[in-house]
């Protein structure tokens, strides 16, 4: 895998429901590339770390090769890199075969995988399309969330390197247990999973509690 392009964030603000809300969810490229940081990427603009930064997502990471398929569902949309609000835009990733737990030096620094991206409400504002999220989910395309195990600089160009892969439920499956209709016993080694973000866990117990 490939580093493709290494993004942050421009602070904006952007009504929605009569509010004005802040977020840094308009990442752009950068020539001097970015450093992950434990908790963040250094002058990335993370508005709501609620849902953001923090030690379980510090970074996230996208497809290049995913781009395709979202320039053929909009046309005549321009799509730079950093689209999706990703950090890192690595060419050559695929959520089958990216593991919760999995560690990956990337340039100087060493990242370990906690959990699949889920898409909220803010990513139709760079799309200008209110089924972007829905689609967004649908796509099975949701990228991927790292913390930091060492803190280093990353630039276009570097490469993403396996150091240890874990026996464990993929990112794509963790993602369909977030969003499937029924439930599957899973379930229970991804909230079990002593690696898997927190809030990924959490998130999982909402909704598949009652089964547990």
């Amino acid at each position: 895998m490939k580093i493709i392009s290494t993004n942050i964030a421009e602070a904006r603000i952007i009504k929605w429901k009569g509010k004005e809300i802040p977020t840094g969810m308009f990442k752009f490229g950068v020539d001097k590339g970015i450093f992950l940081g434990k908790e963040d990427v250094k002058h990335d603009n993370v508005m709501d770390r609620r849902y953001h930064g923090g030690v379980d997502k510090a970074c996230y990471l996208y497809s290049a090769d995913h781009y395709q398929y979202w320039q053929n569902l909009y046309p005549d949309l321009e799509m730079p890199c950093g689209m999706f609000g990703e950090n890192l835009t690595v060419e050559g990733l695929h959520e089958k075969e990216i593991n919760i737990g999995d560690t990956y030096k990337i340039g100087e620094a060493v990242v370990q995988v906690t959990q699949p991206r889920q898409p909220c409400f803010k990513l139709q504002f760079r799309f200008h399309n209110n089924n972007i999220v829905r689609q967004f989910v649908d796509s099975g395309f949701s990228g991927v969330y790292v913390r930091i195990l060492e803190n280093g600089h990353v630039n276009t160009g570097d490469s993403m390197q396996l150091i240890d892969k874990k026996q464990s439920l993929s990112i794509h499956e963790v993602y369909t247990l977030l969003y499937a209709d029924e439930f599957d016993e899973k379930v229970k080694e991804a909230v079990n999973d002593p690696l898997i973000a927190e809030s990924c866990k959490s998130d999982l117990l909402k909704r598949w509690g009652n089964y547990l």
